[in-house]
């Protein structure tokens, strides 16, 4: 059996490019799709830490990604009148390493990501995938331009709502757990001058909260809300989306009326449920899954990033290693599932400490914030950095070696 060697990635968010450049690194013929027009920029910020910052290290973009930190250096908590509850570090909500984890523009990191792998590797923007047929021996791809093309390995880096997994596994709904959270995500005039922080507003089950980096740019809005179901019906209309968030924010208090007039007009807008995605298999044939599309974490975990770059240092170890890709993708989910799932398990439907879903949870919240008593993050610390990165080696030099 020939060694695979030309790998298709779909999605150019974090872990496609990640697995990008550790595949080129080993010596893959690497091709990235991505329906977007370009690599998006600027953007809210993510987190790398424990684990994922050794793969950073390795990957070479540390001093880069250190550089373009951005520092959040507090949260408030304002009540539903808008009066000051108190402030914390976002180390002490987050279980973050101070000084040693990072935070950064997502923009910032996908631009790493991709200025790593140079002009090595293919992109290709604004196209996608449209269907996939595995014969056993290679897996032919049609894209919704109407090209065609051959590929030894297709992976599906294309996030919670991956159109590969679609094509390979069937609906999402099956694999979808939704935590009881919808949210809206939007960018707005820093008309506060919030610096380096953040502030959230709060009654039972629903938050708004204003997050900022520089004074000088624009604040991230993000207004999110407990709810039953997913609301499906809202996915594919924008104005069903805005009139469903701003009928959940009549409030005329703190700057809830502003942010749902910004939502309103904002050219930016993100709407999307607080899911996570539980598969029996990350594979099927030649193609395999990664990042969010195999193994979501939520934004309530904190996790999404780190466990997406974790992953793709993983697979890409993992196809290096065995010749066999059946060998390979075996490796790969017997090593990360754990550590994917301990990642997972921080998020609960309780909303956490940004949306307290009942009026005694909020209450329970707002005591510790009074009193700054510690907050319990050491378990989720140890879920950053539960995996011990291995060490991988190409098959061919374990060949040699030999």
């Amino acid at each position: 059996m020939d060694r695979p060697r030309k790998v298709l990635i779909s999605g150019a968010s974090i872990a496609g490019p990640a697995l990008a450049h550790w595949l080129d690194r080993y010596g893959f013929e690497v091709t990235v799709v991505e329906k977007a027009s370009a690599l998006r920029g600027g953007g809210y910020a993510v987190d790398i830490r424990g684990t994922a910052r050794e793969v950073v290290e390795r990957m070479g973009l540390l001093p880069q990604l250190r550089a373009a930190h951005v520092d959040s250096r507090r949260i408030s908590f304002v009540d539903a009148d808008g009066a000051l509850i108190g402030a914390l570090n976002p180390e002490a909500l987050t279980g973050s390493d101070e000084g040693l984890d990072l935070e950064v523009r997502r923009g910032d990191l996908a631009d790493a990501l991709s200025g790593a792998v140079g002009d090595r590797v293919e992109f290709l923007f604004g196209d996608s995938i449209a269907a996939l047929h595995d014969d056993g021996d290679r897996v032919d791809v049609t894209f919704v331009s109407g090209a065609r093309r051959t590929f030894d390995l297709v992976v599906g880096a294309d996030g919670l709502h991956s159109n590969t997994r679609r094509l390979v596994m069937g609906p999402e709904e099956p694999f979808h757990r939704y935590l009881g959270f919808t949210f809206a995500g939007f960018t707005l005039p820093n008309d506060l001058g919030l610096s380096h922080e953040a502030v959230a507003w709060n009654v039972p089950g629903r938050s708004a909260v204003l997050n900022a980096h520089e004074p000088t740019e624009p604040v991230h809005g993000f207004l999110n809300f407990a709810r039953a179901t997913p609301p499906f019906e809202a996915f594919r209309d924008p104005r069903a989306q805005r009139d469903l968030v701003a009928a959940m924010f009549p409030e005329q208090t703190w700057q809830v009326p502003r942010m749902v007039a910004a939502m309103r007009e904002a050219d930016d807008l993100f709407f999307d449920v607080v899911s996570q995605i539980h598969l029996p298999s990350w594979s099927r044939g030649r193609v395999v899954l990664a990042g969010d599309a195999a193994h979501a974490t939520s934004f309530m975990s904190g996790q999404g990033s780190s466990v997406s770059l974790v992953g793709a240092y993983v697979l890409a170890g993992e196809l290096a290693t065995h010749a066999d890709h059946t060998a390979a993708f075996a490796a790969y989910e017997r090593t990360l599932r754990p550590f994917a799932e301990q990642n997972q398990a921080l998020a609960g439907t309780d909303g956490g400490a940004v949306t307290p879903r009942t009026q005694e949870a909020l209450d329970a919240r707002d005591a510790l914030l009074r009193g700054e008593a510690a907050w319990p993050a050491d378990a989720q610390r140890a879920a950053h950095s539960s995996l011990a990165l291995p060490h991988y080696r190409r098959a061919e030099d374990s060949v040699s070696a030999a």
